[in-house]
């Protein structure tokens, strides 16, 4: 299952407000002073938002900004050969900049007229019943940091790439934003654990790491896989199958790894209907009955580690 704190990095803040994240031994940013005292720095403009207030903006280092423009170039590249159509259409309504990182306030307002989405900063991880809680509210919470100059095209956390080239891109989409704001109306019904676990894990195998039949190909629009310019190349090796929401909230998977076995919408619509309709029928009493439904076995597929995301 899903273990969210995997994701980021800890975040830690002292009585008297020193805010550290702790990086991982194999972080490639680990080893450098200048590039922890900024991830320092940057989680604790966002500890210190209240919500309400202006966003804060980021005064990116050019090493930064050489990453996210040398990221930006590559990943269009990729989505133009295997993203879908929704997804390249929002893409171009968004008009993200490739020649410097986006400020959280200028992504809320290029989202607003397309979604009604904005984005509020977070340190890193963030409850799942408040992350996936606020899509009702049309609210995103999101990084701001960047990976590691010194590994441009790989992370091994979601970075400000993921969230705005992945999330975002998404999130210009009306029919995916749906998607989102039907999941997070769905968190006010849940009052189990295990039912919002369930919900997660169907969330991390469609937005996340969704493919969709378009055109005779396969194609992608999953944060995940839109964000990562390693796994954009792979994800047509995985073994597909179809959706299914009772495999898709059971399944086991490391998200360390390129994800073996992904779920293939037959198209947009298709996700929408089946997808779209589990998050707005979800209860507390789901995870039982899915569960109770027998599935056929399948052969388990080899997990290829994740190289560059």
């Amino acid at each position: 299952m899903f273990t969210e704190a995997r994701l980021y990095s800890p975040v830690t803040r002292t009585g008297d407000g020193d805010v550290t994240v702790h990086l991982s031994e194999e972080h490639p940013g680990v080893r450098d002073p200048e590039y922890r005292a900024r991830r320092n720095a940057i989680a604790a403009l966002a500890l210190e938002y209240v919500p309400g207030a202006a966003l804060p903006r980021i005064d990116y280092t050019e090493d930064e900004q050489r990453v996210w423009r040398t990221v930006s170039v590559e990943l269009a590249r990729k989505h133009r050969r295997y993203a879908c159509t929704d997804i390249l259409d929002a893409a171009a309504r968004l008009a993200l900049p490739t020649a410097r990182i986006p400020q959280l306030d200028e992504v809320s307002a290029a989202l607003a007229p397309l979604t009604g989405f904005r984005y509020v900063p977070a340190a890193g991880l963030v409850p799942l019943r408040e992350f996936f809680g606020s899509f009702a509210e049309r609210t995103f919470h999101s990084t701001q940091y960047i990976r590691h100059h010194s590994a441009p095209l790989y992370t091994p956390e979601p970075d400000a790439v993921h969230e705005i080239v992945g999330h975002a891109t998404q999130l210009a989409c009306p029919r995916f934003a749906a998607v989102y704001e039907t999941a997070g109306a769905a968190v006010a019904r849940l009052r189990t654990d295990a039912a919002l676990k369930f919900l997660a894990d169907v969330f991390w195998f469609s937005m996340e790491f969704g493919v969709v039949r378009e055109r005779g190909e396969i194609r992608c629009y999953g944060a995940g896989l839109l964000s990562s310019y390693g796994e954009i190349e792979e994800f047509r090796g995985a073994e597909l199958r179809p959706l299914d929401v009772r495999a898709m909230g059971t399944a086991t998977y490391d998200i360390t790894h390129y994800q073996p076995v992904l779920y293939c919408a037959e198209s947009v619509t298709h996700l929408e209907d089946v997808v779209g309709e589990f998050f707005a029928t979800i209860d507390d009493e789901t995870p039982a009955r899915m569960r109770a439904r027998p599935v056929s076995p399948r052969p388990a597929a080899a997990a290829r580690p994740r190289g560059s995301a």
